[in-house]
């Protein structure tokens, strides 16, 4: 099975690379740490199966997959990625992607997953069968945004840069742009003015 490899993460790449010399039924075609710069390579590359993250600078990984599924609907795509909130793990799935782990899973379940999307199955890993398992009886549909997602727009409606909303919070001005363009989407808002309207207005803030 021919794979290409979507993700900002140097140490994360190594570490699959190793992982699909060791196993030897893989050949990894192409890597890109740009969602761009995949695309590309897609052209260029005969691919049966893409990995990504959906946390990538640039295009996300949610434009990615529909980009993908619509131009190359032979290739197959597996999901890995950090995020395992109810609401964006199902907005995934409705993309029609094959499989979804996360990355503090173990090298034994990516294995089992590359073997699951090899037979055309669809596999989830544990934590996300879990997860999902556990909204059918405490459905969190009605909770637009995560916990960290509110937090990041209670410090947008202080005019907090994004240099500022990562220090408060101590993550990265690039999860902070995810986060950003994540509220302005599910709030369906375009301007700043329509999203702290819009936070008021529904109890966001």
């Amino acid at each position: 099975m021919k794979i290409m490899l979507i993700d900002d993460h140097a140490i994360l790449m190594d570490g699959i690379k190793a992982l699909l010399e060791r196993e030897g039924n893989y050949t990894l075609v192409a890597t890109s740490s740009t969602a761009e710069e995949g695309l590309d390579l897609l052209a260029r590359h005969d691919t049966d199966l893409l990995i990504t993250d959906f946390n990538l600078p640039g295009m996300d990984g949610l434009s990615l997959i529909r980009r993908v599924k619509k131009q190359y609907p032979h290739v197959k795509i597996m999901v890995l990625s950090m995020h395992h909130e109810t609401h964006l793990v199902k907005e995934i799935l409705r993309e029609g992607v094959d499989a979804y782990l996360l990355k503090k899973d173990s090298h034994k379940e990516l294995v089992n997953a590359l073997r699951h999307v090899q037979m055309g199955k669809i596999f989830l890993s544990d934590e996300i069968n879990k997860l999902l398992v556990r909204n059918l009886t405490v459905s969190d549909e009605s909770k637009l945004l995560s916990d960290r997602e509110r937090e990041v727009l209670k410090l947008i409606a202080k005019e907090y840069s994004n240099k500022q909303i990562a220090e408060e919070l101590f993550i990265s001005e690039h999860t902070v742009e995810t986060h950003r363009k994540n509220i302005f989407r599910k709030t369906g808002t375009g301007s700043l003015v329509g999203l702290i309207k819009f936070a008021y207005a529904n109890n966001l803030i």
